[in-house]
């Protein structure tokens, strides 16, 4: 007689995601378990997620942390894999799931990203609170706890640390240019937000530095400069994302 292989809960936050959030369900065959926290949804969301056997929470969350740790909450699984609706994952990083989650080896491990710009594969260049190329998504129950911030919340890890798995998560992070400037203005608003929330919201000469450490860090650090103008838009939104978040918690009102 032999143990029974641990269980996978993939959990994900969706907000208004009827247009997405098929095409994400149906490469996660590998679960034992799906969570959709639906937050804030009036479309179709969790109609879909239940046509996929989902277990779904409704309600209102402001602060990005709180319904991320809701979702790992809600979840059974001895396994938890953090999923978004604009992402994929690809057979080749499913099947490493499976095998990484069977090994027992390790307590957490860290999924590679490919980001797409409308049809475009970039890879380079990502970064500085803008975006990331590997994110800690798989983690054994209770080894990952989000914090308390709007956007980009601070994680605590805990556990055994594996290698970086096979495969990709395929994230379709914005489809266009505009779409990418939308995103900066909406993440400098959370950003404010948390800003003033903390009652320090730093200062115009600190924040002016950082945008050429920033840049730096993106365009010429992680090799921006190989996506040419992509990559440098892309360096350029990262630097200015903390003195925009500034100026907006400093003038504009709440």
């Amino acid at each position: 007689m032999t143990d029974a292989a641990p269980r996978i809960s993939v959990v994900l936050c969706a907000h208004n995601e009827e247009k997405r959030l098929a095409t994400c369900l149906e490469k996660v065959s590998f679960a034992d378990e799906i969570v959709v926290i639906c937050d804030k949804c009036t479309d179709r969301t969790e109609e879909i997620a239940k046509e996929f056997g989902a277990k779904t929470v409704v309600g209102s969350w402001d602060i990005e942390g709180h319904r991320r740790n809701k979702a790992i909450e809600e979840a059974t699984g001895d396994w938890i894999f953090e999923l978004d609706a604009d992402e994929h994952v690809n057979a080749e990083l499913a099947i490493a799931i499976r095998e990484a989650v069977n090994s027992g080896a390790y307590d957490r491990y860290l999924i590679p990203v490919d980001n797409y710009v409308g049809k475009r594969l970039v890879r380079y260049g990502w970064g500085a609170s803008f975006g990331t190329s590997a994110v800690w998504r798989l983690f054994r129950k209770g080894h990952k706890v989000w914090g308390d911030q709007r956007v980009h919340p601070a994680i605590e890890m805990t556990g055994r640390q594996g290698p970086k798995l096979n495969g990709a998560l395929v994230h379709f992070v914005d489809r266009n240019i505009s779409d990418m400037i939308r995103r900066l203005d909406s993440y400098t608003n959370a950003r404010a937000a948390d800003l003033r929330a903390s009652g320090n919201i730093g200062t115009f000469r600190h924040n002016f530095r950082r945008i050429f450490s920033r840049f730096w860090r993106c365009f010429v650090s992680r090799k921006g400069y190989k996506e040419g103008g992509m990559g440098f838009l892309i360096a350029l939104l990262a630097a200015l994302f903390p003195m925009i978040s500034y100026l907006k918690a400093r003038y504009d009102e709440e």
